[in-house]
């Protein structure tokens, strides 16, 4: 496995990028860590609310698909989160300064941009599962303007 830092593979920069480390990467799967920050927009008296648990999610998706393309010689690309299916949490918030291992599995890549990734968050008590439906376009400027 090539090593890239999380950041060299998802496209969101400063307090919006949230994972700090890509643990293992297969043809369909990647597994990230980070540790709940306390100094991020999501943060409350200590606490984040458990449903940002799906922009975890959905960012190591986006590292999955970033270590594919720089893999591939191609730039990072933006992606779109669809929906999210089956979220289920065990808890309602995470507390700053717990450490969450996100793990992700591409069920289904259609040749469109589209695919389902079943998503899975661990930690210290801490059980959370997602389906979440992604699509990257081949050219994001022209699906922004409506000319996909």
């Amino acid at each position: 496995m090539q090593k890239y830092i999380a950041e060299e593979l998802v496209p969101h920069s400063g307090n919006m990028s949230l994972l700090d480390e890509v643990v293992s990467v297969g043809e369909e799967q990647l597994q990230a860590k980070l540790r709940v920050r306390d100094d991020g927009i999501f943060s409350r008296n200590g606490h984040v609310p458990a449903y940002v648990g799906i922009e975890y999610m959905a960012q190591t998706i986006a590292a999955f698909s970033g270590y594919h393309a720089k893999e591939r010689g191609e730039e990072v690309r933006l992606g779109f989160l669809l929906g999210t299916r089956k979220f289920l949490s065990n808890v309602e918030s995470y507390r700053c300064g717990e450490e969450l291992t996100i793990n992700v599995q591409r069920l289904l890549q259609a040749e469109n941009g589209m695919a389902t990734f079943e998503c899975e968050i661990t930690g210290p008590a801490i059980e959370q599962t997602a389906r979440l439906n992604v699509f990257q376009p081949d050219n994001v400027e022209q699906y922004l303007k409506g000319r996909n």
